[in-house]
C-alpha cells in the first residue's frame, strides 16, 4: 500500500482511540471555533465533509438553529459508526462519501464545512471544486488545516521521539500529511484552481492542547492515527515501545503530570 493510501486509512481500533483520546486533545477547541463562525450565518442546509467521528457535527448541532439540516460525510465508515453511536440532538444525515466525488446536486447547500480534512485529499483542487459545485451562489466554504508541525508541540515531539527507533526510515505521517498542507499561498492557489473566484480569508488560530498526562497524547498519536500503520509496517511488535517512547519524550518536555502544549492552525473562509 502506498503512503498516500496508508495516510487515509482510519480503520480497526483507530476510530475508537481517535475519539477517546484525540478528539478531546486537539479537535474539540477548533470544532468550537468553526461552529461559532457559522452560528451567526443564515443557513438552512449545511454539508460537512471529512466529518470523522463527528466532533464538528456535534458542535454545529449545538450552535445552529434546530431547523438547520446537517449532512455529515466521511470516506471511512468506521469513523462514521463512532459518530452515529455518540449521537446528536437533531437527526443528522450521515453518509459515507468521497469529498472528491460528492453525491449531491449542484447548488444544494448554503455552507460546506471541513475540519482538518483537506490535507488528506489527494487532489485538493478537485475536492474544492466539488465543495464549490454543491454550494449555492453566495454560499460559504469554511475549513481549517494545521500549520507546520514545528508550531504544534505535541505532534512535533512525538515525531522526533520516534526517529531513533527507526533511523533508516523514520515514520513521518504527522509531518507529511496532517501538517503537510500549511502554506497559505498554496491553499489560495488550490481554491482558485477549484473555481473559487473570490480570494479566501485565511486566519491563523493558535490554541492550547491539554491532557491529564503525557501518555494521553502518546496513545492518541501513536495508536489513534495512521501513524500506527507506519509503526506496524516497520515492526508490528514495537507499537507499545513506540507509545512508551513518545510518552517519555513528552514527559521530558512537559512534565509527568497534567500537560499542555501549543497548537496552531489556519482557518479558511471563501465565498462561492
Amino acid at each position: 500500500m502506498t503512503l498516500a493510501a496508508i495516510d487515509k486509512v482510519f480503520a480497526g481500533s483507530i476510530p475508537q482511540i481517535y475519539q477517546s483520546h484525540f478528539v478531546p486533545l486537539i479537535f474539540e477547541p477548533y470544532a468550537a471555533d468553526l461552529a461559532k463562525r457559522l452560528a451567526d450565518r443564515k443557513v438552512s442546509r449545511v454539508l460537512e465533509i471529512a466529518a470523522g467521528t463527528g466532533v464538528v457535527t456535534r458542535a454545529l448541532d449545538q450552535a445552529l438553529d434546530e431547523r438547520v439540516e446537517i449532512v455529515a460525510t466521511d470516506l471511512n465508515p468506521g469513523m462514521l459508526e463512532q459518530a452515529r453511536a455518540l449521537g446528536t440532538r437533531r437527526t443528522v444525515d450521515w453518509r459515507t462519501a468521497d469529498a472528491m466525488a460528492l453525491p449531491f446536486d449542484d447548488a444544494s447547500f448554503d455552507c460546506v464545512v471541513c475540519q482538518f480534512g483537506a490535507m488528506f485529499f489527494p487532489d485538493k483542487a478537485r475536492a474544492f471544486a466539488e465543495a464549490r459545485r454543491v454550494l449555492k451562489a453566495g454560499g460559504v466554504f469554511v475549513f481549517n488545516v494545521w500549520d507546520r508541525i514545528d508550531t504544534n508541540e505535541f505532534a512535533d515531539v512525538v515525531t522526533r521521539a520516534l526517529e531513533p527507533m527507526f533511523p533508516a526510515d523514520p515514520p513521518r505521517f504527522l509531518a507529511r500529511t496532517p501538517h503537510g498542507y500549511s502554506d497559505t499561498s498554496t491553499i489560495a492557489r488550490d481554491l482558485a484552481a477549484g473555481g473559487f473566484a473570490a480570494p479566501p480569508q485565511i486566519d491563523p488560530l493558535e490554541l492550547r492542547s491539554r491532557a491529564a498526562g503525557p501518555r494521553v497524547p502518546a496513545i492518541a498519536f501513536c495508536q489513534g492515527t495512521p501513524l500506527r500503520h507506519e509503526i506496524e509496517v516497520r515492526d508490528a511488535a514495537r507499537l507499545l515501545e513506540a507509545t512508551d517512547t513518545a510518552a517519555a519524550a513528552l514527559a521530558a518536555r512537559f512534565g509527568s503530570g497534567a500537560i499542555d502544549g501549543r497548537m496552531r492552525a489556519h482557518v479558511v473562509t471563501v465565498v462561492r
